[in-house]
């Protein structure tokens, strides 16, 4: 998956040839000049040269323009293919990785490798790569021209060239050290605005917003400092190399001027002889090795940005080789749609277990209802009969079936879920409700909306082709609720899974909540429930009670009255509070 992950295509390739080839094309323009000044220095310069030289560089500087254009936009276009295939087999790959990988400390991790690392990546084949090459190859090419010219000069401007590899591996090390932990760096960063921008209208309700958030300027001012100290660290070995190219061109300058001149200034003692040079020679020369100053610097600090943008790759890999979800090829289409949980136990983080040896049955076309205290694993089992997560140990089956032999798209085939934080696309109400059933047709997403007691849907003047924004933020959080619920409704699946539907609901919008649940819970279905309100759970037909991670009772409303145990307390409890 890798190789295929990071290949370059033939368009890339095609950009990569013709940048190099545009870059010998600049380097023509000094011979060109060079021709120029021995016409000028050797005989009377006529307007028929200046014509010859014009037409020539006229017509190196279409070449080079076309040449450009076309690698331009080939490079664009070819970078884009790769960084595309590249997101896609990223989010297949997310979309194989547990769900038990996406704890929140790892948000930044995985949505900065989608976005800025794959982002990275493509500036590596849209700017770097074929820049590097061009480059090194170009100046090659100077040093080898000017070696025939003058073998000083050429052995100089091959010793800057050379002293590139030493400058670049000390870098190298500094963007391992300190580009490593900037990335780090960033991924908090990530999670830091992430969770910011979620809970914006928390932090302002307790006026931490703004620069008063301490996790979010401390994840900033990190950020920076890091920052800084990734660039501080390659000062040394850029500013020491882009010193020593133009000390060799100031040398350049004294060897070609003294074998100008017939070795007059005295340099080398003889070292000069038979290397003399014209005047046009010397001023070509010098030419070149200014030229090749500014790009042997031009390809350090490509080079140095190559290696940064590595981490990136680096991660991205990281990511590609993570472990995948078991692929199940077992088949799942069970007749009865009861749901059995015998000796489970589960943790979300090893050693801290939140189910243990659970073990109950939720009979077919039952409403069971699950109650217990915050964290005690009641949300768990859910993830579990919906097949989010797997067990640590015990058996879960529907109808009779492993749910361990089938993969999750066919368990979730066969199931409803209505959870507490309701999640909506930035898109339409129909084509939101369409998620739950993409076949389904006008008349079934209006009953659907009907019998859900959306009615607030005719009141918008696009009705049903209202689009909601972004997470449903243009509607409130009963009418999301209620949309959650007709989805479930026109899903129509044997199993439905209520997470606390109605919580954190204003009383008319709770109200509303509940008369469309009614309406779903009307079908013969498999119905498991969790209320944080008991009256709403009284005609349960079963009740299951958590604690502790395990199930501490079982039972009908009256009969778990009458144990006088945990739910008896609990029920008390909850009169108390009214």
């Amino acid at each position: 998956m890798n190789d295929r992950a990071f290949k370059i295509g033939r368009r890339l390739k095609i950009a990569i040839a013709g940048t190099v080839l545009e870059g010998f094309l600049a380097g023509s323009n000094f011979l060109v000049l060079f021709q120029v000044l021995k016409l000028i220095f050797d005989k009377e310069v006529t307007f028929d040269d200046i014509k010859r030289a014009t037409l020539i560089l006229g017509i190196i500087f279409i070449l080079r323009l076309v040449l450009y254009s076309v690698s331009y936009t080939e490079s664009q276009v070819g970078g884009a293919a790769v960084s595309r295939n590249l997101r896609i087999i990223l989010g297949d790959k997310l979309r194989r990785i547990p769900l038990g990988a996406f704890s929140k400390q790892r948000i930044g991790y995985y949505v900065n490798a989608a976005t800025s690392e794959a982002s990275d990546y493509e500036q590596i084949l849209t700017h770097k790569l074929a820049d590097i090459v061009k480059y090194v190859v170009l100046l090659a090419v100077i040093a080898f021209y000017a070696a025939y010219m003058n073998i000083f000069v050429g052995i100089i401007m091959a010793l800057v060239l050379l002293l590139l590899l030493p400058a670049f591996m000390f870098s190298a090390k500094q963007v391992k050290k300190y580009g490593t932990v900037k990335n780090l760096a960033r991924e908090e960063n990530v999670s830091a605005i992430t969770e910011y921008i979620l809970g914006s209208q928390t932090l302002r309700s307790y006026g931490l917003a703004g620069d008063k958030n301490e996790a979010l300027r401390s994840s900033m001012k990190h950020f920076s400092n890091i920052s800084y100290l990734y660039e501080r660290s390659l000062i040394p070995a850029g500013f020491t190399y882009f010193f020593l190219s133009y000390v060799g061109a100031a040398a350049t300058i004294l060897i070609t001027v003294n074998a100008m001149l017939g070795g007059s200034l005295n340099i080398s003692a003889n070292a000069m002889q038979g290397a003399s040079l014209s005047i046009p020679e010397m001023i070509t020369i010098n030419m070149f090795s200014l030229y090749s100053c500014k790009v042997a610097t031009t390809l350090y600090i490509s080079l140095v940005a190559y290696k940064n943008l590595m981490i990136s790759k680096r991660k991205i890999t990281d990511i590609l080789c993570e472990k995948e979800e078991e692929e199940k090829t077992g088949g799942f289409s069970p007749e009865h749609h009861d749901i059995v949980f015998e000796n489970v136990s589960f943790s979300y983080e090893k050693g801290q277990e939140v189910l243990e040896d659970v073990n109950f049955k939720i009979p077919e076309n039952k409403i069971t209802a699950i109650v217990g205290e915050s964290g005690s694993g009641k949300s768990t089992i859910l993830n579990l009969i919906a097949k989010y997560y797997e067990p640590d140990s015990g058996s879960i089956t529907i109808g009779g079936e492993e749910l361990n032999n089938a993969s999750a798209e066919k368990v979730l085939s066969q199931i409803s879920l209505v959870d507490q934080d309701v999640f909506l696309f930035n898109d339409t109400i129909k084509n939101n409700m369409r998620f739950a059933a993409p076949e389904a047709s006008e008349e079934d997403i209006c009953e659907a909306l009907d019998q859900a007691n959306c009615d607030f849907v005719e009141k918008f003047e696009n009705g049903a082709e209202t689009v909601v924004g972004e997470n449903g933020n243009r509607l409130s959080g009963g009418e999301k609720q209620r949309i959650s619920v007709a989805r479930a409704i026109l899903r129509n699946s044997p199993i439905v899974l209520l997470d606390e539907a109605t919580s954190s609901l204003d009383i008319e919008n709770e109200l509303l909540v509940k008369k469309a649940v009614l309406n779903l819970l009307k079908a013969h279905k498999t119905v498991v429930m969790i209320a944080h309100t008991l009256p709403i759970i009284q005609s349960a037909d079963q009740i299951l009670v958590v604690k502790g991670g395990r199930i501490a009772e079982s039972g009908t409303h009256k009969q778990l009255l009458s144990k006088g145990g945990v739910y008896a307390d609990m029920w008390q409890a909850s009169i108390q509070v009214k």
